[in-house]
Formats: C-alpha cells, structure tokens, sequence
C-alpha cells in the first residue's frame, strides 16, 4: 500500500478524491485536512463515505505544514484554492514528499503569465521548472517520474485531448480556432454565493469569465507546444444548470492539405491504446460520462461553413479533477492507470 495524504479534502474536488481513494486497492489515506472541520471524523463531513472502510473513521486535522511533514505520508494530493497550494507544495517538494496538484499554481510554465491571469505573483516560481503539467495522454512518460505533477484544469483537458492530435498531427490550423464550453455548478467550487444558488443556476444558461477566463492560459500554453507556434483563441465558458459535467464544442478550420475525412481517424488513432478516452461517431452527451475518469470525444464536418467541429464530454469533478489526479498518483506510484478509476 501507497500511504497518501488529502489536503483540503472537503470541497467537491476533495470529497470526489476521497471516494475514489476509498475504493483503490493500493492507496491508503492516512491524514486528511480541513481547517473547518478539523476534529470531526470524515464518515461525519462526507456522509456518502460512512462505512467505506477506515478512511470514514479517520479524522480531519488542521492545515499544518509541520504536521503533514510529520506524517508519514509518500504523496500529498492538494485540493486548495490557487495561491493556497504553493505554499504547502514548496515545503513537501523540498522534504522530498511527492505532490499532486489539483489547483492551478503549477500548470503554467511562466510565472508571468501566471500574475497576468490570476492577478498576484506565484508563491513558489522556483518550482515551476520541476512541475509536469499532469494530462497523462499527453504527458505520460514525464509524468512517471516527476516529484511535483499539476493536474490538468476541467475545461482545458475537454479542449487539448481534441485538438491536440489534430494540431500536432497538422490536420487542424493554429489559427483562428474557438471554444463554446458549458460546466455544471460544481465547477465553481463548494461556496455560498448568489450566484451559484440552486434558484439562480435552475433553468439558466448563461456565459461567464469573458474575455480571459483563467484556463485560458493553460489552454495556449499547452496548444501552442503541440503546434510548435503560438497558439490564441477564443473561449467562451458558460454555467449550466446541472450538478456535474463540461460539454465542450470546439470550431477550427482545416490546415492546408488536410481534409474532412482525416478528423476521426486521426482522433481515433491517438486515442486507439488510451484506457480513458472514448473516440466515437455519436455525439458526445454528459450523462454518459457522469462519475466516470472518460472523456468522449467526436467530430464533425461543415462543409458549407468550410469548419471543424470538435465535441467531448467529461464529468469535471473525475476526468477533470479528482480521477485526473488519481490517475497521475498511479502513474507517479508505478501502479496500473486505471486503479481506483474503473467502476
């Protein structure tokens, strides 16, 4: 067994990273933290767990640095806000303890970009260099031996697995490329605002984070390194009236040469030996990813408008958020990919 550690473990990616957690056969959690709830036993916090073996039994503790290092935990997943992460990272990178990242502190590779975007300077730059930015389609080998991975955001892991075959591949033109992605509520995190009130989001659609929503950053970066050029689009978030799940439409014009009947195949054969990514004819429909580590992905021609349309789905809270993470942690352990991932 692989001794692991949950910080922050009570928000909806943390709670996700738990269940997954409780049933994996090579993972023991052996220290949990919440500064709200520190003292109460997590079965108390997260009813959905009691009587899910002994992590139910286990109980939060404070936040501390000195305690998690005190721990006797190999590999520390970090479920905290942006800005929060780097500061119980930097300590645990440096004691030789490995991290696996859910927030956004160590996914760009520029610490500059990093301040455009989130609008404050990085808390630990110095390690930006070490991190591996945590898709495992993409980065996989990397990933294995990496000390400090950061797991890729909810909607760009829906835009880069479709594109990316297809930039790398020369099928698809960098340029003029945009994104229509819509969320479920729990994308925005487990907060008491008004905006995300069950009266507020209920029978609404509406566009939101315009025009520089903060995954942006990471979709460029990322997009820019598979077209080996720079890389700019246009992305419109929205929020969706459901608990759970991204649905993401991307529009791209073909690259010179390239032709219609390229997009699937090529879509299909990158994906052909992926454990996690389902590349098929039908259109994509969220519900068939909810509570599942797939993404599912497919293609479209308008021949009239002369455009690519690229469809996935995936549930943000596993594929793009705890099972992503979980399926780092398997990489990063040496274990099989899919442990704790395959219902």
């Amino acid at each position: 067994m692989v001794n692991v550690a949950i910080v922050g473990a009570n928000g909806y990616s943390g709670a996700e990273l738990c269940a997954i957690l409780a049933r994996h056969p090579a993972a023991e959690v052996v220290a949990v933290t919440s500064r709200q709830h520190a003292g109460k036993r997590l079965g108390e916090v997260l009813p959905r767990l009691e009587g899910c073996g002994p992590l139910a039994a286990l109980a939060f503790s404070e936040p501390s640095r000195d305690a998690l290092l005190a721990c006797d935990a190999e590999f520390f997943f970090l479920a905290l806000p942006h800005g929060l992460a780097a500061e119980f990272a930097a300590p645990l990178c440096d004691a030789g303890r490995r991290v696996v990242d859910l927030s956004a502190d160590f996914r760009l590779r520029d610490a500059e970009v990093y301040r455009e975007f989130y609008g404050e300077p990085h808390g630990a730059g110095h390690l930006l260099g070490r991190a591996v930015y945590g898709l495992p389609e993409l980065h996989r080998e990397a990933i294995r031996g990496a000390s400090l991975v950061a797991s890729a955001g909810c909607y760009p892991t829906s835009v880069l697995l479709p594109l990316v075959p297809l930039l790398r591949g020369g099928i698809i033109a960098p340029g003029d490329i945009a994104v229509s992605s819509a969320s479920g509520v729990s994308g925005a995190g487990r907060k008491a605002e008004t905006a995300y009130l069950y009266g507020e989001c209920n029978e609404s659609l509406r566009a939101y984070g315009l025009p520089k929503h903060r995954h942006l950053s990471e979709i460029e970066q990322e997009l820019s390194l598979a077209a080996e050029c720079p890389v700019v689009i246009t992305f419109v978030p929205h929020l969706a009236p459901m608990t759970r799940g991204i649905h993401t439409t991307i529009f791209a014009r073909l690259a010179e040469g390239a032709a219609e009947a390229d997009i699937l195949p090529a879509l299909e054969a990158a994906y052909a030996g992926e454990r996690f990514v389902r590349v098929g004819r039908a259109l994509p429909d969220t519900k068939n990813v909810s509570g599942t580590n797939f993404c599912d992905i497919s293609a479209r021609f308008d021949g009239r408008a002369k455009r690519a349309i690229l469809l996935s789905v995936e549930d943000n809270l596993v594929k793009g958020a705890a099972g992503q993470a979980v399926q780092n942690f398997n990489l990063m352990a040496g274990l099989d990919e899919t442990a704790g991932l395959i219902l």
